[in-house]
C-alpha cells in the first residue's frame, strides 16, 4: 500500500513537471510595473529540449523602423531573413502598423537565480526623454521589459543619457519536450493589440486556440492585454493568415418551370401598363411639390436677418426678449444670418430654454450660484446644469459641440438667446475645474488629488484631444487647452470644456499637421506654443504643447503657466515650461530635483519611475521645435501604459521600495 502511494505521488510529480515544462507564464501586464520584480518579467525559463533554437518575434512597423533593414538593425536580426519571412524585398518600405515576422536566434542565458531564454540586441539612446520604461514598451513594443533592462544594464534609471548603449534582452523561447512531441517546431512571440482575442490570434497563425492557451499557461476565461507578448506554437514556419470568412449563403432552390399561359400573360401586361402609368403620374406630382418646396426653402435661407426670427421655434422666440437680467451682459442685438441659422438648426437636437426658466434655475443668476466668470450653476427639476452666459456670435462653439460626442468632452444640452446674449446649458461637473483642485493648497483646503487620480485625469484629457484630432468628423484643434478648461464630474472623470477658440482642421491637411497661419493670436500665456506666439502658426501640435504644460501642472500642483514666461515677463524670454524643464529634468541630481518638483500634497506616495516617465513625456510635448513633439496618439499610448501600471501599484509598495532600494540604480 505504501509503495502504491509513493508511486502515485511520483506519477503526479512527473505530470506536474511535464505540465510546467510544456508552458511559459504569461507576463499579465506586469511589465509596466518597473518598480517591482516578478519572475514573469525576467524572461521565459529555459525548459526546452535545446538550449538554442530558431525562434520568431513579431514587430509592428512604425517609422523609422519600417523596412527590413531598419527592423533588423533594431532587433539584431538579419535583413534578408526578415524579407524572406514576410515575402517582401529587402528594400521595401513596410506600411505603418503592419505586423512583421522577425527570425532570431534564441539562446538560454544564465542569470543570478535561474536561466532564461533571450535574444540579445543593443540600442543607443537617441533622446534625452528616453527611459527604461519607454525603451521597453515604446521602442521595443513589449518584446522586452523594463525590469530585465534594469537587471542587465548597470546604469541607474536616472542616469541614462544620449549616446549610451543599452543591452536589450528580447524575450523568446524554444519548444519543450511536450511541445515537440506534438509536432511543434517553432515558438513565435506575438504582440497583443487592441481587440485581439485567443481565437483571432490562433486563426491568424493557423493554430488551435487550445494550444495557444496551453503554451502560455492560460485559460479561456483569462484576460490578455495590449502591449504584452503571447507565445504561439507553430508546426511549420510562420505565415500570417487572416481568419476565414464565413461561407456565402447557399443559392435559393431553383423554381420548376411553369408552362406559359398566353391569355393570362396578355391580361397581366395590360394591368402592368396601367399600374406603370399611374406611378408615373404620381411621381410627376411629387416632383412638382418637391420643386416648389425647395424654392420656398431656398427663399427662406436668403431672407433678411430680421425675418429669420419668425422661422425660429416658438420656445426660442419666447426666449428672445429685448432685455437681460444677468449682471455684466450686453443688450446689443445680433446681426448675422449665420449665427441665427446655426441656432435654428441647433433647435433640432438641443433643448431651447426660456429666459424665465434659466432665471428660476439660477435664482436670477445670483452670486451664490456663480461657478466661475460668467458660468452659473442651475437646477432644472432636481437636475443640475452649468449655464454659461456669452456675448456675440456663439455659432462656432454650438456647431462644434453638436458634432462631437465623447465621454471626456463636456456635453452641450440646451441654449437660450435673449437681448443679444447667449445662454449655453452644459452638463454639470460636480467637482469643479482641475486648476482648482491642483491649487487647493493655496486655499488651505486639505483635499488633494492622489497619484492614481492624476494619472486617470491625464489619460482622460489625452483621450479627448486624440478624439478631436483623429476621430471627430471633421477633426478639430482645441487651441485653448488649460487646467481651468478641464472639469471633473462626480466620479472625478475629466472633461474638456470651452471650445470658443477651436478651429476645424482642413480636409487637405495631411496628418492634421500642415501649417496654417493666423494674425489673430489669442490664448492663455504659458500654454501657447512658441511658433503660435511668434508667427501665428496653427497645427495640431499646438494642443500637444498645451497638454505638456497641463501634465507639468498635474505633476507639480503648481500653476506653471500663470506668469506667462520664466523670467521677468519681457517679450522674448523663455516660457515657463522651458524654465521648468531646464531646471528640473536637465543636468545632475535629477532624482532629487524631480522629488522637489512633485506636488508636496502627494507626500511622496507615488511611483517615482512612473512620475519620471510622465515628466519626460511632458518635456517632449513642450519641445520648442514642433516637429520634435509627439503626436497625441503617441502621448495616449504612453499614458495608457502608465495608467495600466498605476492601477496595479500599491502606495504601500513605495515605502517598502524606498527603504530597500539599491542606490547603484540611481
Amino acid at each position: 500500500m505504501m509503495k502504491l502511494k509513493i508511486f502515485t505521488i511520483w506519477v503526479v510529480f512527473q505530470i506536474q513537471i511535464q505540465w510546467n515544462q510544456a508552458q511559459q507564464s504569461y507576463v499579465n501586464n506586469k511589465q509596466l510595473d518597473c518598480y517591482n520584480h516578478f519572475n514573469t518579467t525576467d524572461g521565459f525559463v529555459c525548459n526546452g529540449v535545446s538550449p538554442t533554437c530558431l525562434s520568431y518575434l513579431t514587430f509592428r512597423s512604425i517609422p523609422p523602423y519600417n523596412s527590413p533593414s531598419s527592423i533588423a538593425f533594431l532587433l539584431g536580426s538579419d535583413t534578408v531573413h526578415i524579407a524572406k519571412a514576410n515575402n517582401i524585398s529587402d528594400v521595401d518600405t513596410i506600411p505603418t502598423n503592419n505586423l512583421v515576422i522577425v527570425p532570431v536566434n534564441c539562446s538560454c542565458t544564465a542569470g543570478d537565480d535561474s536561466s532564461y531564454y533571450q535574444h540579445n540586441a543593443s540600442y543607443i539612446l537617441k533622446l534625452r526623454s528616453e527611459t527604461y520604461f519607454s525603451v521597453a514598451n515604446n521602442t521595443y513594443q513589449g518584446l522586452t521589459t523594463c525590469q530585465s533592462l534594469i537587471a542587465q544594464n548597470s546604469v541607474g534609471i536616472f542616469n541614462l543619457s544620449v549616446g549610451l548603449t543599452l543591452q536589450i534582452p528580447l524575450r523568446c523561447a524554444c519548444p519543450t519536450r511536450s511541445q515537440t512531441s506534438s509536432a511543434v517546431k517553432y515558438l513565435l512571440l506575438y504582440l497583443v493589440t487592441w481587440h485581439d482575442s485567443y481565437s483571432t490570434i490562433a486563426a491568424r497563425f493557423g493554430v488551435k486556440a487550445e494550444s495557444l492557451l496551453d503554451a502560455n499557461r492560460l485559460s479561456s476565461s483569462d484576460n490578455i492585454y495590449p502591449f504584452t507578448p503571447l507565445i504561439v506554437p507553430l508546426t511549420t514556419e510562420p505565415s500570417l493568415t487572416e481568419p476565414a470568412s464565413p461561407p456565402p449563403p447557399p443559392p435559393p432552390p431553383a423554381q420548376p418551370p411553369i408552362a406559359p399561359n398566353h391569355n393570362s400573360s396578355n391580361k397581366w401586361i395590360v394591368v402592368g401598363a396601367a399600374i406603370g402609368a399611374a406611378l408615373l403620374f404620381f411621381a410627376a406630382i411629387a416632383f412638382f411639390f418637391f420643386f416648389i418646396q425647395r424654392r420656398r426653402r431656398h427663399h427662406s435661407n436668403t431672407q433678411k436677418p430680421k425675418e429669420l426670427s419668425s422661422s425660429l421655434p416658438p420656445s426660442m422666440k419666447v426666449c428672445s426678449n429685448s432685455y437681460s437680467t444677468v449682471p455684466g451682459t450686453s443688450s446689443s442685438s445680433w446681426s448675422t444670418v449665420s449665427n441665427q441659422g446655426a441656432l435654428r438648426s441647433a433647435a433640432d437636437s438641443l433643448t431651447i430654454y426660456k429666459l424665465e426658466e434659466l432665471q428660476k434655475a439660477t435664482d436670477f443668476f445670483s452670486e451664490k450660484n456663480k461657478i466661475r466668470g460668467s458660468v452659473y450653476r442651475g437646477s432644472f427639476n432636481g437636475d443640475e446644469a452649468a449655464i454659461k452666459v456669452m456675448k456675440g456670435d456663439v455659432s462656432g462653439e454650438i456647431n462644434i459641440l453638436k458634432r462631437i460626442n465623447h465621454l471626456n468632452i463636456i456635453r452641450l444640452s440646451g441654449l437660450c438667446v435673449s437681448g443679444g446674449n447667449s445662454y449655453l446649458v452644459y452638463e454639470y461637473a460636480q467637482n469643479g475645474s482641475l486648476s482648482d483642485w491642483l491649487q487647493q493648497h493655496n486655499n488651505n483646503n486639505n483635499n488633494t488629488l492622489s497619484w492614481k487620480q492624476r494619472v486617470e485625469i491625464a489619460y482622460d484629457v489625452a483621450d479627448a484631444i486624440n478624439y478631436l484630432h483623429n476621430f471627430a468628423n471633421p477633426p478639430y484643434i482645441h487651441k485653448n487647452l488649460k487646467t481651468s478648461n478641464i472639469v471633473l464630474d462626480e466620479t472625478m472623470k475629466a472633461k474638456v470644456t470651452n471650445f470658443g477658440l477651436a478651429r476645424v482642421v482642413e480636409n487637405d491637411e495631411e496628418e492634421h499637421n500642415q501649417p496654417h497661419l493666423t494674425r489673430h493670436v489669442v490664448g492663455t500665456q504659458g500654454y501657447m506654443a512658441p511658433e503660435y506666439i511668434e508667427s501665428g502658426l496653427v497645427t495640431s501640435k499646438l494642443d500637444v504643447f498645451a497638454y505638456g504644460v497641463v501634465l507639468l501642472e498635474i505633476l507639480s500642483g503648481r500653476a506653471v503657466a500663470a506668469a506667462g514666461d520664466g523670467g521677468g515677463g519681457e517679450k522674448g524670454e523663455e516660457l515657463v515650461s522651458e524654465w521648468v524643464i531646464r531646471n528640473v529634468l536637465d543636468g545632475d541630481n535629477v532624482r532629487e530635483k524631480l522629488r522637489e518638483f512633485m506636488d508636496a500634497a502627494l507626500k511622496r506616495e507615488y511611483p517615482l519611475d512612473l512620475a519620471f516617465t510622465m515628466a519626460q513625456l511632458a518635456k517632449a510635448c513642450v519641445a520648442r521645435d514642433l516637429n520634435s513633439r509627439p503626436a497625441i496618439t503617441e502621448v495616449l499610448m504612453t499614458l495608457s501604459k502608465i495608467r495600466s501600471s498605476t492601477r496595479d501599484w500599491d502606495p504601500s509598495d513605495e515605502l517598502q521600495h524606498s527603504s530597500s532600494r539599491s542606490f547603484s540604480h540611481w
